[in-house]
């Protein structure tokens, strides 16, 4: 049987995410299982997710997920080749994965797999260095110095799902992982943009934050796991909730703790520290660190590492054990397998986490 594995944040869960595992099932037999590796409470672009991790997985599984597991919040929460390289490692670990699918807007496995191969060359962070003296951001300066070092262009390094698409195929490439990656075309609403039944994530998030009627975007078994949270006052949660306590724990922490976090270099720490203590809100904090040559997607992520207490070295190598969220039947089956063929420990309630080292 084949297994597949899919990297996601299902934040929330939606029609496109729904399409994405019914052509995933397509291309490799209906028989095929799903076995997703799911952003926490956090996510990568720097944000508290809309609904709690437990019940985005549920919310997957009742729509063709079969096992959910958790990337922890120093890789889900870390940029596109960290929260990568944590992601295809829980796929690897497990045993049982044989391929893994991911959305594209190109749709050209040969394409991707160039630039990852180019992006893994050693010579490469010479050339960017070199690049980013222009002023230019980090990302602009990587594409420039692999298509110098491929003599071609790679217009995928400019697309959002390309790039985490290639992430992934530089991750089993590093990792020397037996795992065969299936790039799905993106179709319906592009990347952040809003459709009808088609919504982008931040579309839908937009939507959800207004008041608005959103079903028409969401699968209905999902819907009536969310329906269920709003009913309960548990969610969608957006930052603005957040800002209060977000503030109040980035003014007690001190310099070396903002010198501690991922991703801490040419001094935007310090920018932090200084602006975390002068402006009023968050997003005055990231208008006046911003920089030409880094995201604000970076320093939000920054902004919330500091504030939970991730340091750098959390995030070094790869996630140390692989946590059950979700599983419907087919999924307690595959649990069953993960239990023998995984190489790390497998966590399904909070009292096995007692058997692990620091």
């Amino acid at each position: 049987m084949e297994v597949c594995g899919i990297v996601c944040e299902y934040n929330p869960f939606h029609n496109g995410h729904l399409r994405h595992i019914a052509e995933t099932k397509r291309l490799l037999g209906d028989s095929a299982a799903i076995v997703c590796v799911m952003s926490g409470n956090f996510v990568q672009r720097g944000e508290p997710a809309v609904f709690e991790k437990r019940v985005r997985a549920e919310a997957a599984a009742r729509c063709g997920a079969d096992l959910v597991l958790e990337l922890p919040l120093p890789w889900a929460l870390a940029s596109a080749e960290r929260f990568a390289r944590g992601a295809v490692s829980i796929l690897g670990a497990a045993g049982i994965v044989t391929h893994i699918s991911f959305g594209s807007e190109c749709g050209d496995i040969q394409a991707l797999q160039a630039a990852a191969d180019t992006l893994l060359r050693p010579e490469l962070d010479a050339r960017i260095r070199r690049e980013t003296g222009d002023g230019v951001s980090y990302a602009r300066a990587r594409q420039r110095a692999a298509e110098a070092l491929a003599g071609a262009p790679f217009p995928v390094l400019s697309a959002p799902n390309d790039i985490l698409g290639i992430e992934y195929l530089k991750a089993i490439r590093s990792q020397n992982l037996s795992i065969t990656p299936l790039a799905i075309p993106r179709l319906g609403a592009a990347h952040d943009a809003i459709g009808v039944s088609d919504c982008s994530g931040l579309a839908l998030r937009r939507k959800l934050e207004q008041g608005e009627n959103a079903a028409e975007c969401i699968p209905a078994a999902a819907e009536r796991v969310f329906r269920g949270e709003r009913e309960q006052g548990r969610g969608p949660v957006f930052p603005q909730a957040l800002e209060i306590a977000l503030l109040s724990r980035l003014r007690m922490l001190s310099r070396a703790d903002f010198a501690a976090i991922p991703d801490a270099s040419e001094g935007l720490e310090n920018r932090l520290y200084t602006f975390v203590r002068t402006e009023p809100t968050a997003a005055q904090i990231l208008a006046k660190a911003k920089t030409k040559r880094y995201a604000a997607s970076r320093l939000r992520r920054m902004l919330w590492a500091a504030a939970l207490g991730i340091q750098g070295a959390d995030a070094e190598g790869t996630p140390p054990y692989l946590r059950v969220l979700a599983a419907n039947n087919a999924g307690r089956a595959l649990l069953a397998q993960l239990r023998k063929r995984a190489s790390l420990p497998v966590l399904t309630k909070s009292a096995a986490v007692r058997g692990l080292g620091p």
